[in-house]
């Protein structure tokens, strides 16, 4: 065998046997792999909230590419955010606002508005508040507007934060309804107080409360049935079920108003109901994911000063979220 053949193989066993070694003794770390190329995440905002953007970001991007920013621009920069259910009110305000930043271009208007609408949502509490042992929070709604599930995804929310959650199921009047929030709350893992034929939905509150109490949870989120806001008899009802809950409890950390994010302009009159019965302190918004009328969340928000705590964006337990005015502004009409 020719001396250089026989040289590399003791070079090669010898590289071996010292990388072995130094394995063993921790000395040489393993191969280290790169991680993989960031993505965009599948439930991005962006996307769940396409409609939206493209009603009023295909408008936008037609207006904002003009050359001249005249009188019939700032008209139908206005007429847009109507047409996307912002309000009337909400909208000269924020054109108001655009305007007297005197952009000069398309793409200097475009970051104006999206300074005036941050603005607009700007420094509110949407913070859930927790702080009663239990926390009580009811949710209350029209029918159909998402109730259910809404209290499904924030238990679900909850619970991942190490909170231990017990359901209240007052809504007493459909029936399938006790059947819908214990297959809910088969799947996430939490209590529910309730059903069994009972018919007055503050003594189901009641009775939920007190167990809530005893088992030391953490969390007792009350359903209630679907209302119109028109219905005098059905607004005292559920005004009962709160006063019942704040004289247990002291007080209700949240009320929270669960509105169909396709109802538009409607969801101004459900919201001042509402709030007069029982006392709203926080809104949530589904079938965002759905509705072209995004801008109904800005609306809400400047009519009656009540901060949006969550937005529902999808089906899925994951897809309610926290509302950020920052996000949310990008996702409709950032670049």
């Amino acid at each position: 065998m020719p001396v250089e053949v026989i040289v590399a193989v003791v070079v090669v066993v010898l590289v071996l046997a010292g990388w072995l070694v130094a394995r063993r003794s921790g000395a040489v770390a393993p191969p280290s792999v790169a991680p993989p190329a960031a993505t965009e995440a599948p439930d991005s905002l962006r996307r769940r909230l396409g409609k939206t953007r493209r009603a009023l970001g295909d408008r936008l991007n037609a207006l904002l590419g003009r050359g001249d920013l005249d009188g019939d621009f700032w008209a139908e920069l206005e007429e847009s955010l109507i047409a996307a259910d912002m309000g009337v009110a909400a909208a000269s305000r924020v054109v108001a606002g655009v305007k007297s930043r005197r952009p000069e271009t398309g793409a200097a208007a475009r970051i104006a508005l999206c300074d005036e609408l941050r603005a607009l949502l700007g420094d509110k509490d949407r913070s859930l508040r927790t702080g009663g042992a239990p926390a009580v929070i009811l949710v209350v709604g029209v029918n159909g507007s998402g109730k259910t599930t809404t209290i499904a995804k924030l238990a679900s929310i909850l619970k991942g934060d190490g909170k231990s959650v017990i359901l209240g199921s007052a809504d007493t009047f459909r029936a399938a309804a006790d059947t819908q929030l214990r297959t809910w709350a088969d799947r996430i893992g939490v209590p529910v107080v309730g059903g069994g034929g009972a018919t007055d939905p503050a003594s189901v509150a009641f009775d939920a409360y007190r167990a809530a109490q005893a088992r030391r949870a953490d969390v007792l989120i009350i359903d209630t049935a679907g209302r119109l806001q028109a219905k005098t008899n059905l607004m005292d009802e559920i005004a009962k079920v709160a006063r019942i809950l704040r004289r247990e409890a002291g007080d209700i950390d949240e009320v929270l108003l669960v509105v169909d994010g396709t109802s538009g302009q409607n969801a101004l009159a459900q919201a001042r109901a509402f709030t007069e019965a029982v006392g709203v302190t926080g809104l949530v918004i589904t079938k965002l994911d759905g509705s072209a009328r995004g801008g109904v969340v800005v609306a809400v928000e400047q009519e009656l000063e009540i901060p949006m705590k969550y937005i529902g964006v999808g089906e899925g337990i994951d897809h309610l979220i926290t509302f950020d005015p920052a996000s949310y502004v990008d996702a409709l009409i950032g670049e």
